[in-house]
């Protein structure tokens, strides 16, 4: 059954087959393309759709009540993962996918993931290519660096992937009762859903890429700016650092240093624009190589494991 609202068919099930859950915080214009795109999907799968509002001080209620979408809210800022949680809490359904508020969904994609589940019934977790969509004049490259913005193509076939991204991404039910929500601890906007898959791999899940389960990640034309790019990827960068050492894989500082030296070098001999976006994703991870330095002089040293005062040990705490 259907009803309209606004012009929009707004799907009534008690059973969907797909909750898709939209996480965001303060960029109710991005939301609003988004979510435009995933009530013009081509399907009959009954589905819902969930917006969790991690925070938000702007128009996102607003946003979500002209698509007649169901909004969570939390009273103040979390985390990603946090607003991830409460989203997987509330769906409805048994397959629950997660889309980043800046993509461009297009009207294939809802189908395409439902019947790529439905055909790997072994897998647990899934995503789908991420194309690149800039919408402005972005800096010209040359050719040799890859997209300033999180992208993914493994092909054109469906394929067993080491990883996948949280802005085409979804999960069984089962799979999160058999290894847990996501960690909320996790806030640096990089490989937030990353801490997930891994445990889920350890624990002998398996990850399929779904080919036709494709989507854009938006880039508007404000946002496609040069200096706007780079304060981007000067934070991916941060967080890039800080993923590679909760795996115990980051690189050593004079590694770092030797390739933001080399971005810059590309910049000049090759007048790359991109290169300065390289750069800045470089000098972000050396900067939290930096800072990690620093708290670890920091740190009061603990000998044996012990626990400290206020009852943690000195490995920290694991994931929630």
């Amino acid at each position: 059954m259907t009803r309209m609202r606004r012009g929009y068919a707004i799907q009534l099930m008690d059973a969907p087959a797909v909750t898709v859950v939209v996480p965001t915080r303060g960029r109710a214009a991005y939301l609003e393309v988004t979510l435009d795109s995933l009530r013009r999907q081509h399907t009959r799968t009954p589905h819902e759709l969930l917006v969790v509002d991690d925070g938000a001080t702007d128009a996102t209620p607003e946003v979500a009540e002209r698509f007649g979408v169901r909004l969570l809210r939390h009273g103040k800022r979390r985390s990603l993962n946090a607003a991830r949680n409460t989203g997987l809490r509330d769906a409805g359904a048994e397959l629950i996918a997660f889309v980043d508020d800046d993509v461009l969904v297009p009207p294939g994609w809802l189908e395409a993931l439902v019947e790529g589940a439905a055909r790997h019934p072994e897998a647990e977790a899934f995503g789908g290519p991420i194309r690149a969509r800039f919408e402005g004049h972005t800096p010209r490259g040359c050719g040799r660096e890859d997209p300033p913005i999180t992208t993914l193509d493994l092909g054109d076939e469906d394929v067993e992937a080491p990883m996948v991204w949280g802005a085409n991404f979804a999960v069984r039910r089962s799979a999160i009762a058999r290894i847990g929500e996501f960690d909320e601890m996790l806030d640096r906007g990089h490989g937030d859903e990353e801490e997930w898959l891994l445990r889920l791999q350890a624990a002998g899940g398996r990850i399929l890429y779904l080919a036709d389960a494709g989507l854009d990640h938006r880039r508007s034309p404000g946002d496609s700016v040069l200096r706007s790019l780079a304060r981007a990827a000067y934070h991916r960068g941060r967080g890039a650092r800080s993923s590679d050492r909760r795996r115990g894989r980051e690189p050593g500082l004079c590694h770092e240093l030797r390739v933001l030296v080399g971005c810059g070098w590309h910049t000049v001999r090759r007048g790359c624009p991109q290169g300065v976006i390289m750069g800045a994703h470089s000098a972000g991870r050396v900067v939290e190589a930096l800072s990690e330095g620093r708290r670890a002089t920091r740190q009061p040293a603990v000998s044996g494991g012990a626990a400290r005062p206020d009852g943690s040990g000195s490995q920290g705490a694991g994931p929630r």
